[in-house]
Order: C-alpha cells, then sequence, then structure tokens
C-alpha cells in the first residue's frame, strides 16, 4: 500500500535523530554535509506536517521536547531498517569484481543478511560485496564453483567438500488462514498428520522443504510449489492450503493476524542456520568478519 505522506520521506526523521544525539544543529548540519539553515529548515517542515513540537531551540543547545522524544524513538527502528535495505540493495548492484561474494539463501537474504552487511560496513566501508540469494543447494553449488566467497544456507546437510559454521537458530511454523479447520485446534496437530496433508511448498532444493523432509520423513505431493516465501504465504492466508515457513519469515503475519501458527506435536521443527565455505580455504578478511559478526561473535 502507498505510505502515508508523513512517513513517506524517512530524511528529516534522520536529522532529528541526528540533532537529538549531537545536542545542536550545527553537528547535526556538519554530520550530514549539510548547511544548519537546511537542517533547522527541514526539521521546522517535518514540525509543521506532524503539528506538534519536536525541537527545544535555546543559546546553550537544542533538546528534544516529550513529543520529539516519542517520534524519535518510534522513527529509529524506520530509519535502521533503512540503513539496512540500502546495505542489501548496495551489495545487488556490486560488480562481479567485488572483492567479497556472498551467496545466501532467501530466509537468510531477507530476514538476516541485511543487518550483518550493514555492521560489516561499519567494519570494513571500503569493502564492496555482491550478493546473490537462491536455495541452499544452488548456494552451495556456487561455494563449491567459486562463484561465491562465502554462503548462508538452511538445509541441513551440506557437501562434504565445504566447511560450515552454524551463525544462528530457527523453527520452522506451520501456518493456515484464520478460517482454516487447523486454526481452531487448540492443541494443533501431530506430525503424521502433517506428514499426510497436502501442502504450499517451496520447491525441490530449498533449505527449509529439506529440512522439513528429514523432520518427517515423508511428505504427501503439495498443491502448489513456489519460490517465493511471499507467494507461499499469500497461498496459505487465502486458504489455498497450510504452509511450512520460517518463524522469521511469518512472524509480521502472525502479528497482523493474517496467518495463525499451528503447532505440532511430535517432531521437531528447530533448524540452525549455517556459513559454508570451501574445505581447505579459512575464512580470511571480510569474509571472515562477516561469519563473526553473523555468529555475534565479531
Amino acid at each position: 500500500m502507498p505510505l502515508p505522506p508523513r512517513v513517506a520521506d524517512l530524511g528529516p526523521y534522520d536529522l532529528l535523530l541526528s540533532v537529538a544525539e549531537r545536542g545542536s544543529m550545527g553537528r547535526a548540519a556538519a554530520a550530514h554535509g549539510v548547511s544548519q539553515a537546511a537542517v533547522s529548515a527541514r526539521v521546522r517542515s517535518l514540525e509543521a506536517a506532524l503539528g506538534v513540537t519536536l525541537l527545544e531551540r535555546s543559546p546553550r543547545g537544542t533538546t528534544l521536547t516529550p513529543a520529539g522524544a516519542l517520534v524519535a524513538g518510534w522513527a529509529r527502528s524506520a530509519v535502521d531498517a533503512a540503513e539496512a535495505l540500502e546495505a542489501g540493495i548496495a551489495s545487488l548492484r556490486a560488480e562481479q569484481s567485488s572483492r567479497l561474494r556472498v551467496a545466501a539463501s532467501l530466509t537468510v537474504a531477507e530476514y538476516l543478511l541485511p543487518r550483518w552487511l550493514v555492521a560489516l560496513r561499519t567494519r570494513n566501508p571500503g569493502t564492496a560485496v555482491s550478493l546473490s540469494s537462491q536455495n541452499s543447494t544452488d548456494v552451495a553449488a556456487d561455494v563449491l564453483a567459486d562463484r561465491a566467497d562465502v554462503g548462508f544456507v538452511e538445509a541441513p546437510t551440506v557437501p562434504d567438500e565445504l566447511d560450515a559454521q552454524v551463525v544462528a537458530r530457527d523453527q520452522l511454523t506451520v501456518v493456515v488462514s484464520p478460517d482454516h479447520p487447523w486454526a481452531r485446534r487448540r492443541h494443533g496437530i501431530d506430525a503424521a498428520r502433517l506428514a499426510t496433508t497436502p501442502l504450499v511448498a517451496r520447491e525441490h532444493g530449498s533449505g527449509t522443504r529439506s529440512h522439513l523432509e528429514r523432520a518427517i520423513g515423508s511428505l504427501a505431493e503439495p498443491v502448489l510449489e513456489l519460490a517465493s516465501t511471499t507467494a507461499i504465504k499469500n497461498a496459505a492466508a487465502g486458504g489455498v492450503a497450510p504452509a511450512v515457513l520460517s518463524s522469521l519469515a511469518v512472524a509480521p503475519d502472525l502479528a497482523a493476524g493474517t496467518l495463525v501458527a499451528v503447532p505440532v506435536r511430535g517432531v521437531a521443527l528447530h533448524r540452525a542456520l549455517s556459513a559454508v565455505w570451501h574445505r581447505g580455504r579459512p575464512l580470511t578478511g571480510p569474509s571472515e568478519d562477516l561469519v563473526r559478526i553473523a555468529t555475534g561473535s565479531g
């Protein structure tokens, strides 16, 4: 849907955060490479658009009003998300000669990698990153073929020629539309029921499908096979069939009530997300930094 006019442009909110952090418009202007008058004008325009006073100006500096503190707190996550979006887009636009080539599964690329790239850019601002996003099987193939320096996969196993390190944990979640009969089951379903129910599923080779098949043992022929997480969520929400997706992917939909999580008895749907690289070639430089950031140790 179209963004509301008052939040369509994040630039003034970014300036507001800089003024709050630095205590003056002059220092905020210097940090952004613009004039103090330009900062003042944009903040005043924001105040006019919102209908509230955001800053208290005095000879000793500039501070947030109570309303300004609330707006700044709400804006922080949006500005951080915009920075993560920019980092992800920059990696997609990078030339093939980039110093760090990253391949990532769809779940990792969409929900985890952007903030890792922001942290990497802070640590190594001169590092150019190129990113390819595909299913876990293709990620492993890219690393093996030297088309990627490091990969991130969801699959439960990786080829013997690759080294792997767990960088995060995830859980697969069964989701249905609010009108589906499973949505009214207080105690959910058992693993056998899940195994015999045709699902909306990812394609063969995806980490999500591989892990589910390994956990359940066998699955019914899917109603639909789709390569897009968004398409699968839309199909499940529309009542086509249940789906099994990463908890990272469905969290916003569960909060909004467009999907309902269904507990599953008798099977563990936890999984590890791993970094992979060519065996015998230790990680160095930016690739090592990225993996350390992903594990939370860097």
